[in-house]
């Protein structure tokens, strides 16, 4: 029981870690310059600001730069125009989250695959718990996500500093479900670790079989997880 206990405490921690702040109404009301062009989708106005030579990475009080604004608000045209004109995709808020874990945990996959066409890299750390946006793409079930960012390159086997990989997540943090499942098979198709346990020595398939996860300790068992 103590285990189960801990093992549903880290859960709970890791999954509120994964709660991202987008800009609140107030924010968006106060925002001037490229921020607020970024949040309205206005790629003309964000092309005059540029050229009269507003700072296109300038922060908000939440470290948010307007690539950034443009993502929560799912503005696809305008996050390509940043891209286009040198946004640093790579750079993080407050929250150490950069635009392609923000799309990831939004499931938004058109915002996701602009990032990705103009060179954001799927590859970053990022989150208090130095995850990646795959882990948190896999921890929600987003499938579609997922399979975006394996075919971006995310690191398939990157343990964040709870000891828990993209797998697992999607086991421990997943419900069981088809999205789950679809995530789980990404990822075994895609060649990641089986074998990678937990700080506890649990396996995925170990993980899975506790759960009564039926459907992905068979997917485990096909590919050879022990």
């Amino acid at each position: 029981m103590k285990r189960r206990a801990l093992l549903l405490t880290l859960a709970t921690t890791a999954a509120s870690a994964m709660a991202q702040v987008p800009p609140s109404p107030a924010e968006s009301a106060a925002y001037q310059g490229l921020h607020a062009a970024a949040q309205r989708g206005d790629v003309a106005q964000i092309a005059r600001l540029l050229k009269a030579g507003a700072a296109i990475d300038a922060t908000d009080g939440a470290g948010r730069t307007p690539l950034h604004v443009a993502t929560f608000a799912r503005q696809g045209a305008a996050v390509r125009v940043l891209m286009e004109a040198g946004a640093n995709h790579a750079k993080l808020e407050h929250g150490r989250y950069d635009a392609v874990t923000i799309a990831a945990v939004a499931d938004d996959e058109d915002t996701l695959r602009t990032l990705l066409a103009q060179g954001a890299s799927a590859k970053l750390v990022t989150s208090r718990y130095d995850g990646t946006a795959l882990i948190a793409a896999a921890h929600l079930g987003h499938d579609g996500v997922v399979r975006q960012l394996i075919a971006a390159g995310a690191p398939l086997d990157h343990v964040n500093n709870l000891h828990w990989t993209a797998v697992i997540e999607s086991i421990v943090l997943g419900d069981g479900g088809k999205r789950h499942q679809a995530t789980l098979k990404a990822l075994i198709d895609a060649g990641a670790n089986l074998q990678l346990a937990d700080r506890h020595g649990q396996t995925p398939l170990a993980l899975a079989k506790a759960r009564g996860y039926a459907e992905m300790v068979a997917m485990l068992e096909k590919a050879g997880a022990r």
